[in-house]
């Protein structure tokens, strides 16, 4: 949707009549009111959407640059943090379309910055929001209230006095990280990831029969033995729907699908504090020689509303390295690293903690045709069977930032 809508303006770049243009923008808007059906076309280099020479030349870029190449080094800025000299505002969103950006940059500027001023001087805010300005307090269907929202006027013009005014109105004494914890409120940090994390693993457990919520799918501390794997069909042409990419939404629903696996802890009997970066060590093999995994971390709550906190996908030839594809040997297990980013969240005393692993989360990320060709040419789907395992040679767990003293 974020290229169409960009597409937009370059519309005037065309040499169109006013009547031609309004023709062009309107047909670009009808394929925005059906965007699940016109980002399913394939392949993908012939988007009609797009269709137009010049239009959205940079899409066509993406397309002929799959791996994590020079192309896409030089406007990467955390292959550029050592250069940088100056300090900065990172703000975010645990709901953020772009949420690893402030994150990572914060960490990796004040580490590796390239003056002193730069290292001390990055500031992160991190709120329960969306990718939106001025932040609402309302993130899909829950409302975080007004102390969620903060006085941006007032925050950044004291930012910007003191750093490009040489005010000294108390700026730089402030702690560096502020952040807000769900369900429980703001609080400031001296660092980010915090120092006192205990990144804690939650194996993956079940009878072999994890599918749905209301399969024998378990999240436990304790390490697994002897089980069966679990497994499910990945259809890219009936691949499970993004739900909550704009802020917390109940994932019930999508937890009926038999291509989305469940591992859920039994109700709390502790609160658990959630603040870091989210991963997933989730050992798995499927029948074709590319596939994508995704993941998905949820609260439950006593009613069974199930609320997304944060979520990734790894493609699997670029298990090893983004630089270069290396495709599998259908069949055979690997290691998958799934990158869930991070969150900020109390999981209260009687709720539960839930992992969702399936195989797509579209039109969010472009679906894997399972063929293990180009991404930008594949246009012939293949069913993909795939096996997550979860024994005492291949404990997939998911690692968790927990937080004790707060």
């Amino acid at each position: 949707m974020d290229r169409a809508v960009l597409a937009v303006p370059h519309l005037k770049r065309l040499g169109l009549t006013p009547g031609q243009r309004r023709d062009e923008e309107a047909a670009m808007m009808r394929s925005l009111d059906h965007l699940r059906r016109t980002l399913s076309h394939l392949p993908l280099s012939e988007l009609p959407l797009l269709r137009r020479e010049n239009l959205a030349p940079y899409f066509y870029d993406w397309l002929a640059h799959p791996d994590g190449d020079d192309y896409w080094e030089r406007s990467c800025i955390a292959a550029h943090h050592s250069r940088i000299r100056v300090p900065a505002l990172n703000i975010g969103g645990w709901y953020d379309l772009f949420p690893a950006g402030p994150l990572d940059n914060f960490a990796g500027i004040r580490e590796r910055g390239a003056a002193d001023t730069a290292c001390a001087g990055q500031k992160l805010i991190v709120g329960p929001w969306v990718h939106a300005f001025p932040p609402p307090a309302i993130t899909g269907q829950r409302n975080f209230g007004w102390d969620s929202v903060l006085n941006w006027g007032e925050l950044q013009y004291r930012w910007f006095d003191h750093w490009l005014k040489d005010i000294y109105n108390g700026v730089e004494r402030e702690r560096p990280v502020q952040i807000f914890v769900m369900n429980h409120g703001w609080r400031v940090e001296d660092e980010w990831p915090l120092a006192r994390t205990r990144y804690t693993p939650f194996f993956l457990h079940s009878g072999g029969r994890a599918n749905t919520l209301n399969g024998d799918g378990v999240l436990s501390m304790d390490p697994p033995s002897t089980q069966p794997p679990d497994t499910f069909a990945y259809d890219p042409m009936d691949p499970v729907p993004t739900v909550g990419a704009q802020g917390i939404h109940d994932h019930r629903h999508i937890e009926t699908r038999s291509d989305v696996l469940v591992y859920s802890t039994p109700p709390l009997e502790e609160e658990i504090e959630v603040t870091g970066p989210v991963k997933l060590i989730l050992f798995a093999a499927s029948s074709a020689p590319d596939t994508d995994f995704t993941a998905r971390l949820i609260e439950v709550a006593p009613n069974g509303y199930a609320a997304n906190l944060c979520e990734g996908v790894i493609r699997a030839r670029y298990r090893d390295t983004t630089r270069r594809s290396t495709l599998m040997e259908p069949g055979r297990p690997y290691q998958f690293t799934i990158d869930l980013v991070a969150t900020s969240n109390l999981f209260r005393r009687g709720h539960r903690i839930r992992l969702e692993v399936s195989s797509s989360n579209f039109p969010r990320f472009d679906r894997n045709l399972n063929t293990g060709e180009p991404v930008a040419e594949s246009s012939e789907p293949r069913i993909a069977r795939q096996t997550g395992f979860h024994d005492s040679d291949l404990p997939s767990h998911l690692l968790l930032p927990v937080i004790s003293g707060r």
